[in-house]
């Protein structure tokens, strides 16, 4: 049996909208309050018949919010895209009877990346099922065809602090014909198949100060990705798009350096381009971007919205507990709703693939990538 792990993530960090990302896990001396990590058990059961299972594959679904994700193969996620990556190299199911088990512990649509999770967890399952062979970096372009934000693909996959960005003209493929709808008895050689042309996305790791953890508050509502890009605007003035440049330009530098500077990192994450279009998503967020100031709170470098939210990031050297609590309370104010929080820390690894003997599967790494 084989085990593929997936890290939670968080995107849009600060003033790095679209661009920086972090691969998270639990600090060792966290307690767990919720899970960070999508893990798939792959069993391939040789001669046993799956006759009435479609695709010669099944999926059982474990874990949080599981009662939310569909078990149906040609309708999961996961199973979607890993057919996609068995059809891209003409295999119209899985060429093995195989079971997946899916144990889901990443909050699903709170700002930490699940659906990303869910899509880098299907290409490693499709390359294994199919032993395709793919190193990373062409897992990295599979991954961009169904999910096109690299800040939030780029740490699952390959861990650690990580600004990415793609190249969107090389890719005029609707999604919808990526991930078509299917059937159970949908015949795939009649459908259409979009191979991703090499390198359409580039990454490149940043350091990240071993001190900064992030506190993660997590509500129990959910928020709609779509709902959340549809409060965008469609164009943005010189100032605020300069605002934004200058300080994601810095807020990397910023956070690795030793011994960190709290007054220019919280400067370094403010934004301009998104989270002020989203306070309504998230009642209370514009008061703690405000109030939760570093001078306030020793410990403190910074708040943000964890990708599209509704969970607030902020992240800190300590005092942890007491700067979790007082966004709590600024956010409860606004909505009667539970929340929960927990530290976590930089997964380094990203996305891994281990047999049950621990043995890692082979994918080949390199620290920064350019668009070929």
């Amino acid at each position: 049996m084989k085990i593929i792990r997936v890290p939670a993530t968080s995107a849009n960090l600060g003033s790095g909208f679209d661009v920086l990302g972090l691969a998270l896990r639990s600090a060792p001396s966290a307690s767990q309050r919720f899970g960070n990590f999508l893990e798939l058990q792959i069993k391939d059961l040789g001669q046993e018949s799956l006759s009435s299972a479609p695709w010669n594959c099944e999926i059982i679904c474990q874990g949080e919010g599981s009662e939310l994700l569909s078990s149906l193969v040609h309708e999961n996620l996961v199973t979607q895209v890993a057919l996609y990556v068995l059809r891209c190299h003409g295999k119209e199911a899985f060429p093995s009877a195989t079971r997946v088990t899916l144990i889901t512990a990443i909050p699903l649509s709170r700002g930490l990346g699940s659906s990303a999770a869910a899509i880098v967890a299907g290409v490693m399952l499709g390359n294994e099922a199919g032993d395709l062979g793919l190193s990373k970096e062409r897992m990295f372009d599979y991954c961009l065809m169904v999910e096109r934000h690299p800040d939030n693909i780029a740490p699952a996959l390959f861990g650690g602090f990580i600004g990415a960005f793609m190249d969107i003209a090389r890719i005029e493929i609707p999604l919808s014909e990526v991930l078509p709808k299917l059937s159970g008895d949908t015949d795939t050689s009649l459908l259409p198949i979009h191979k991703p042309p090499l390198s359409i996305g580039c990454y490149h790791h940043y350091r990240l100060n071993s001190d900064i953890k992030a506190i993660i508050v997590v509500p129990t509502f959910h928020s709609n990705t779509a709902e959340a890009r549809s409060q965008l605007p469609y164009s943005y003035t010189r100032e605020d798009v300069i605002f934004n440049l200058q300080r994601c330009a810095l807020l990397p530098v910023l956070l690795g350096e030793k011994p960190l500077h709290a007054a220019k990192i919280s400067e370094a994450m403010r934004d301009r381009l998104h989270q002020p279009y989203r306070t309504n998503l998230v009642p209370g967020l514009g008061e703690v971007l405000l109030e939760l100031r570093y001078d306030k709170y020793p410990g403190l470098l910074g708040t943000c919205l964890s990708g599209a939210g509704p969970s607030v990031m902020a992240l800190a050297t300590q005092n942890f507990e007491t700067i979790a609590q007082a966004i709590i309370m600024i956010l409860s104010e606004a909505q009667d709703v539970h929340y929960d929080w927990q530290v976590l820390e930089l997964d380094p690894d990203g996305a891994t693939c281990n047999d049950t003997n621990q043995d890692f599967c082979h994918v080949e790494e390199s620290e920064s990538r350019l668009v070929g």
